[in-house]
């Protein structure tokens, strides 16, 4: 299988991250981001290609019978989709968070399980690790998960502080020339098939947040247990357990950046990491909207079409205007993401508003589909199902409007 990273890359040093660069420079209006760059569009075509031939098919098999992705992941891998802004020269994909954003999109449009496979592999594991991992770490540590064959996870929530980010009660301590870490990691994506793990945990309690630090965790690794899987509402092609660290110790040399680093490489591995929900939410969306909109022209009522009915239309008109704006939204995170400008603000509006339109979206539809919605022969009640994480993982929607709210005052107070 062609990898699209080669396609993509075919025309010199051309790469998408100047491409995108550009493109936001020249952008006048946020109506001019609705036409993609050729690179974008190209991989925008044949990510959907791959879903609709491959994924979208066992979807439904996926979810009903809780099975993790694994050889999909695999050619995911081979089409450079599990490493996506990785620098090519380090054996990525070498593209940008735009790339990312549409990829996201078009690959949870199939399956939104696999969306999030492919989102902590690229955001919450390879994110960090590329930006704050040493040469001799990223031997080890990255390029064994570049492609589809591993895959890492992120562990930072914990049993009583979710959203409280910089309260772990995970802790690490030196010992000689290792690490011991005592604690547990709660709702970790990917936790029973990664081969890695970044983990966060308090080096100096006296420091409070910043006394967090950053490691990575091999898998398996004595001293590490895994929980259970939990049986969730929606993404059940995903397995999502407890990290448990008994004294569990890590080479000295696993620590991530620096000491006390670790909240500040949190909070900008989130950061990036909401374009990916966002992405993850527009394609929930948009696979509910198709849905609909598919059977509405097909299922007939008095006589006509149930889409020639004011209500229904209306139902469709909100959808639509929804999914167009949060994929504008979104669009306009990752390109000021790729020039290098700041986008914590712009990445929890598009998290914010790409989540909650998944949840109206896949809602909408099954008041369309109606009884119909209601059963599994339809892909509607799985949407349905797996939007509502996207409104909690990554930062809550109230976490995203705290975000957004401490963005706007700290500008207007500079103003």
């Amino acid at each position: 299988m062609a990898s699209i990273a080669r396609c993509l890359l075919r025309t010199g040093q051309t790469t998408a991250k100047v491409v995108s660069r550009e493109y936001l420079n020249n952008a006048r209006s946020l109506s001019s981001l609705a036409d993609l760059p050729e690179t974008h569009s190209m991989l925008q075509k044949s990510c959907r290609d791959f879903v609709d031939n491959e994924l979208m098919p066992i979807a439904a098999k996926l979810d009903k019978e809780h099975l993790y992705p694994k050889d999909i992941i695999k050619k995911m891998g081979e089409l450079g989709l599990m490493a996506v802004d990785v620098p090519h020269e380090e054996g990525g994909t070498g593209l940008d968070y735009l790339a990312y954003a549409i990829a996201m999109e078009e690959i949870s449009r199939g399956c939104a399980s696999t969306g999030c496979i492919m989102s902590v592999n690229n955001s919450l594991y390879l994110g960090p690790i590329n930006k704050w991992a040493t040469a001799a770490q990223k031997e080890v540590f990255q390029e064994p998960f570049l492609h589809g064959d591993r895959v890492g996870c992120f562990g930072l929530s914990e049993p009583g502080n979710g959203s409280d980010a910089g309260a772990a009660s995970t802790t690490a301590r030196l010992d000689g020339d290792s690490w011991v870490l005592n604690g547990t990691k709660a709702w970790i994506t990917n936790g029973y098939e990664a081969e890695a793990a970044v983990v966060f945990a308090t080096t100096d309690k006296s420091k409070k947040h910043k006394g967090i630090s950053a490691f990575i965790v091999p898998k398996p690794v004595p001293g590490l247990s895994l929980g259970k899987k939990e049986d969730k509402l929606g993404i059940k092609a995903t397995s999502t357990c407890y990290l448990i660290f008994e004294d569990c110790r890590i080479p000295r040399e696993n620590l991530l950046g620096e000491e006390g680093f670790g909240f500040k490489i949190a909070m900008q591995t989130l950061d990036a990491g909401r374009i990916g929900i966002a992405g993850q939410g527009l394609g929930i969306a948009q696979a509910a909207f198709e849905c609909a909109i598919d059977y509405a022209q097909k299922r007939m009522a008095f006589g006509s079409p149930i889409s020639k009915m004011q209500t229904v239309q209306s139902k469709l008109a909100d959808m639509a205007l929804q999914i167009e704006s949060s994929r504008l939204l979104t669009y306009k995170a990752a390109l000021l993401k790729d020039a290098g400008k700041p986008f914590s603000k712009e990445a929890a509006m598009a998290k914010l508003a790409a989540s909650e339109a998944a949840t109206f979206c896949s809602h909408q539809a099954i008041q369309i589909l109606g009884g119909m919605g209601y059963v599994t022969d339809m892909p509607a009640e799985r949407h349905y199902r797996d939007a509502r994480i996207t409104e909690i993982y990554e930062g809550t929607s109230e976490i995203q409007r705290l975000v957004i709210a401490g963005s706007l005052l700290k500008e207007y107070h500079s103003s």
